[in-house]
């Protein structure tokens, strides 16, 4: 997140969130699922799993955030089993 200038002096916040192509892109809305790089998995923002290693110290360093969850998991990324049970669920099957 960073804050871009705008018309008489105002600071605008913009959001870095990836794209179904895996790329940073930036943006006035802030991303309503969050992902972690090195597992490819993405959940809710106030999922309990993630915050959990959050507050262990681990996890920020390769977190990303997606607007949507359809851009989740056109990026490859898999729905985590904590917060979103039944995507995972669904997910599991298919890949069985």
């Amino acid at each position: 997140m960073s804050d871009a200038p705008q018309a008489a002096g105002q600071q605008v916040r913009t959001y870095t969130l990836l794209g179904p192509d895996r790329r940073p892109h930036r943006g006035a809305t802030p991303g309503s699922f969050g992902g972690n790089t090195r597992r490819r998995v993405y959940g809710r923002l106030d999922c309990p799993a993630a915050l959990r290693a959050i507050g262990r110290g681990g996890y920020v360093d390769n977190r990303v955030f997606f607007a949507d969850e359809a851009t989740a998991v056109q990026a490859g990324y898999r729905p985590c089993a904590v917060c979103l049970p039944a995507e995972y669920a669904t997910w599991k099957a298919r890949v069985e």
